[in-house]
């Protein structure tokens, strides 16, 4: 199963110095497949941004993105962009650019209509509990969903423990998502 690591301010600071030294611990330990930063409080994004490319591109294999900025994720070279679930007009423009898309769901239309529009993946959430994030989806909600749809699908929200890991494995997920799992 895919792991995708996802920053947060709160972690991983807005200071460079910290950052790049969170950034790496957290990808040595838990060698996730896909990262995202995100930081969407950010005055220095652009700076922050570049200096997480520059950290993502030493680990092979890392796919790496930029969340909402299409034009910036071009510019430094990465992986792709992870999309809002507002967004879905900027799907074509990113293929375009040649960037891996990503985008947040939280319906079963949006992960269809994500996969119509030539997305990559998703991310379809919450599927457990998680602050400020409504009814979580459930484990028989993602596998209903994983019935219908080809799109790569990440299951997001609340995923903290290796039980909540145990139960995603038991679906035919892609993978996961989480910014508190990985922020040991």
């Amino acid at each position: 199963m895919k792991k995708y690591l996802i920053t947060s301010e709160e972690f991983y600071t807005n200071i460079p110095d910290i950052f790049h030294s969170k950034l790496h611990l957290q990808l040595k330990e838990h060698r996730p497949s896909h990262v995202l930063y995100r930081d969407k409080s950010n005055p220095d994004y652009n700076k922050m941004a570049t200096l997480f490319a520059e950290v993502c591109a030493e680990y092979k294999g890392l796919k790496s993105f930029l969340h909402q900025d299409v034009g910036l994720a071009k510019k430094l070279g990465v992986a792709g962009v992870h999309l809002t679930s507002t967004q879905f007009t900027k799907i074509q423009e990113a293929k375009s650019l040649g960037l891996e898309v990503i985008i947040s769901t939280h319906a079963h239309e949006e992960v269809l209509l994500a996969q119509k529009l030539g997305a990559d993946a998703v991310t379809y959430s919450p599927i457990f509990t998680s602050p400020n994030k409504g009814k979580p989806k459930g484990i028989d909600d993602l596998k209903e969903l994983l019935k219908i749809c080809k799109i790569d699908v990440f299951a997001l929200g609340g995923i903290v423990s290796e039980e909540q890991i145990k139960k995603l494995k038991e679906t035919d997920v892609y993978g996961f998502a989480s910014i508190r799992y990985f922020m040991s």
